[in-house]
């Protein structure tokens, strides 16, 4: 063999094996940016909720700042002389109330001393975010507590379930009391509006039906008042329970002892209690209400919403989906219309997701919504009752927008079952619907699932849509209560995404609410990619049930 001929064959081989090593290459760069952004979201948010020690730092000028390392960067420097490369720290100092700001940049050149005060506390509150200083003194019903840092801890520690039973006792008058006679109240102003727009005031059974709603509001309003003094007496019990705080250069801080969420020291906590302030503040997050504009606290709101938006969304679509597909690949003439429908279920895939939103916007909430108001709320306008953004119309939105998914795979599923299969069911007697029902479709059921779970995947994360048909920053009412008829459909809701965009750009203090970011953006992938697992288990689970089917 000639070298010449050698060569060429080897450049020829080497041509054939390029689209190999080019897609090897393209394959492994984005597995590559896939696991870096999951490891950056896991890294950060696994760390988000751990305590760390704080920092009480000197500074020449004979300040001094107790904080939280946030940050560190390089000083850029300017000139044609080599300098030392300087650094800075960004200080979380808290105590927004007294500072203004919850972090400083300081030089770390500026530094004299560092330490860790073995007697510092954290005082995670209800407002105003946390608080980092000194305890110095307990005032119970009047009567002032001063002792020694730890026994005066140690009273504090009394304390706090005692103020949370105050607290949730105060809470509860407040939001379920209060609010359902207030809810009581509004349906009979509802009703006499009723009446009055239907003109039967003027007939003597409309004027009793109107005595007797204005005798229940005045009952009410009775109520309404003696429950508010019972507030009222509550709220001043309890706000004879104070704490007194000092910060690092001995301003001083009083609050109630209710309006503490968790204190702990966390310069004096072992690793098993670094583990319990780390689990007690994961079980907030999971389970607690959100405070602070959303920076701190929980997203329990969030996740039902996001839950039950994609439930209702999936009871729209799968109908849609499985019907429209059932049609075009079982009954359906194939043919240039046929095709026709095709591409346009293809190309609805590709439409922006704010285009549906925008369409949700005119058609489901103004046209329909505004619509059913006029028809059986007319008592309620000009305020809408669904005539706005609502939890339904968010996920028939979505279900508009997740629909050619499902239709695909379904499509894609029904396409895969033997045509031998409904050869032998039309064989042994058996309707075209019978055999489609008992016969095409379970065999065609792991595909179906499949796609309805992707489908599903994708609406619990798509944000834009929703943000004109019914989300919001902060629902203070669930659309799942005790409050007949229990499922509020008209209400809006709280989204996970959503919540990550307003802590990122909407946010009054990005920086402190960088760890809700990681954490609810976190949370969110794992919702996701929970769907995803459950759709792979289920299919196989599925194509095992159903192999002898194929055969």
């Amino acid at each position: 063999m000639s070298p010449s001929r050698w060569t060429s064959r080897h450049w020829q081989q080497s041509l054939d094996l390029a689209p190999v090593w080019l897609s090897g290459a393209m394959l492994s760069v984005a597995l590559l940016m896939i696991v870096a952004l999951v490891g950056l979201i896991m890294g950060r948010g696994f760390s988000a909720l751990w305590p760390v020690p704080l920092w009480q730092i000197t500074l020449k000028n004979g300040s001094s700042h107790l904080g939280l390392i946030h940050a560190t960067e390089f000083i850029p420097q300017t000139g044609d002389s080599v300098k030392k490369p300087l650094r800075r720290t960004l200080f979380r100092i808290g105590n927004r109330d007294l500072y203004g700001n919850d972090f400083v940049w300081i030089d770390d050149d500026q530094v004299i001393s560092r330490m860790h005060p073995a007697d510092v506390v954290i005082i995670e509150r209800l407002e105003w975010g946390p608080f980092y200083g000194f305890l110095k003194q307990m005032r119970i019903r009047g009567e002032a507590i001063e002792r020694q840092g730890p026994q005066l801890w140690t009273v504090l520690q009394q304390q706090l379930p005692r103020a949370r039973r105050r607290y949730r006792a105060i809470q509860h008058l407040q939001r379920r009391t209060i609010g359902d006679i207030s809810a009581a109240m509004e349906q009979h102003r509802l009703a006499l509006r009723r009446l009055e727009l239907r003109s039967r005031l003027t007939t003597p059974q409309g004027q009793a039906q109107a005595r007797a709603h204005q005798t229940a509001i005045a009952k009410f309003q009775q109520q309404y008042t003696h429950v508010a003094e019972q507030l009222n007496r509550q709220r001043e019990d309890d706000a004879t329970y104070r704490i007194v705080l000092t910060d690092v250069n001995g301003r001083t801080k009083e609050l109630p002892i209710s309006a503490i969420v968790r204190t702990y020291q966390p310069n004096r906590l072992t690793l098993v209690g670094r583990v319990g302030v780390y689990l007690d503040r994961l079980r907030e997050f999971v389970f607690g209400q959100p405070r602070e504009a959303n920076s701190e606290g929980g997203v329990a709101p969030a996740i039902f919403g996001t839950v039950m938006m994609t439930l209702l969304m999936s009871l729209a679509v799968v109908p849609l989906g499985v019907l429209a597909a059932l049609y075009l690949h079982e009954y359906a003439r194939q043919g240039f219309l046929v095709s026709l429908v095709r591409i346009a279920v293809n190309n609805l895939a590709g439409v922006p997701s704010i285009v549906f939103g925008v369409f949700g916007l005119g058609f489901f909430c103004y046209l329909i919504g505004g619509t059913i108001d006029h028809l059986w709320f007319p008592e309620q306008l000009p305020a809408p009752t669904f005539g706005g953004g609502a939890i339904l119309w968010a996920s028939l939105t979505l279900a508009l927008l997740t629909v050619p998914v499902v239709i695909v795979a379904t499509e894609e599923a029904l396409a895969a079952v033997p045509d031998g299969l409904r050869a032998a069911s039309l064989a042994c007697g058996a309707t075209k619907f019978q055999t489609i029902c008992r016969a095409v479709l379970p065999s065609a059921l792991p595909g179906i699932l499949t796609g309805t779970i992707l489908a599903m995947a994708r609406g619990a994360g798509e944000v834009a849509p929703l943000m004109i048909t019914g989300v919001v920053k902060l629902a203070p009412n669930l659309p799942l209560d005790h409050v007949p008829p229990f499922v509020h459909l008209e209400r809006k809701f709280m989204h996970l995404g959503f919540h990550i965009y307003d802590l990122g750009f909407q946010s009054p203090n990005i920086e402190a609410s960088k760890a809700m970011v990681y954490m609810t953006a976190l949370l969110l992938l794992t919702i996701v990619v929970c769907l995803n697992l459950a759709a792979m288990w289920i299919r196989g689970r599925l194509r095992e049930r159903f192999r002898g089917a194929e055969v």
